[in-house]
């Protein structure tokens, strides 16, 4: 489902009359929080309820191969033999905003295979993280004490895009100041004032409570599978084809590129006319 073959856009087609039904769920924070940890743990609370499990998360790419790091897999090994659990490591490949380009596609797969919670996580890059609120029905913010987050979250933004906040770690010092920073912080916004949990990633302490409000969260905004249906397959689309225009951009011949620029820096055009002019180049036939 990375790559644009007939193969995957057929696959696509079969896919989605049957999604919309599985409740998804996306993990950011910024990188130590413990974000993969915790989500270990949610999936061993989640697999006690019976509820199907997949999980696409998101990893740097290395810089020899574009491939994941798969440091996601390997924190989560103790599910490997689960067949109720299924785990897919995606690389970032450069993409923006913390997701890889192919992740919606994942998800939209898993929900049609009948996964019941399907957790996304961010490749946890701190600011960047708040396009994971486009993909995920809603989403959990991970901090941990002693990494600045007090500041960080108020100046990235991403503190108003979340919906539940989880204070990993919480058997540190400076936890319970973390979490009075965040519900001071919460209640600054217009919207709905979002739990703060307290968790311990690493004994699995608080993963049932985090699930709890999960769900809470989810119930309080339900909407019926032909509407999440439709929001989902708006954001492939739009993904789609922001992938086939950057494409199209890179194969363009050096000698237009040139062209447009040396206009920009003559003072002959200004950078919405090149930009247009960029585009047009782009999208000619042939």
């Amino acid at each position: 489902m990375e790559e644009h073959t007939l193969d995957a856009a057929a696959v696509l087609a079969a896919v989605y009359p049957r999604v919309g039904r599985a409740v998804v769920v996306g993990f950011t924070g910024a990188p130590g929080a413990g974000k993969s940890t915790l989500i270990a743990a949610c999936i061993t609370e989640a697999r006690q309820r019976g509820l199907q499990v997949g999980v696409v998360a998101v990893d740097p790419s290395s810089p020899l191969t574009g491939g994941a790091v798969l440091g996601d897999r390997i924190r989560m090994l103790a599910m490997a033999g689960d067949s109720g659990v299924f785990v897919r490591s995606l690389a970032a490949r450069g993409h923006l905003g913390g997701l890889s380009a192919a992740a919606s596609r994942v998800v939209d797969v898993l929900d049609a295979a009948g996964k019941d919670l399907i957790i996304v996580e961010t490749v946890g890059v701190g600011q960047s993280e708040t396009e994971v609120s486009g993909l995920a029905q809603l989403t959990v913010l991970v901090c941990a004490p002693g990494m600045g987050d007090e500041v960080q979250m108020i100046k990235a933004g991403v503190l108003e895009m979340a919906d539940v906040y989880a204070v990993n770690k919480s058997d540190l010092p400076g936890a319970q100041g973390l979490a009075r920073a965040l519900q001071a912080a919460a209640h600054l916004g217009n919207g709905p004032i979002p739990p703060v949990i307290a968790t311990t990633a690493s004994t699995g302490a608080g993963a049932a409570d985090l699930l709890d409000a999960v769900y809470a969260a989810h119930a309080a905004r339900v909407t019926a599978p032909a509407q999440e249906r439709m929001r989902r397959l708006q954001k492939t689309l739009a993904a789609m084809a922001g992938q086939v225009l950057q494409q199209r951009i890179a194969a363009l011949d050096n000698a237009s590129l040139q062209a447009i620029g040396q206009a920009l820096l003559q003072g002959q055009q200004d950078f919405p006319g090149a930009v247009q002019q960029l585009l047009a180049r782009a999208l000619e036939p042939g």
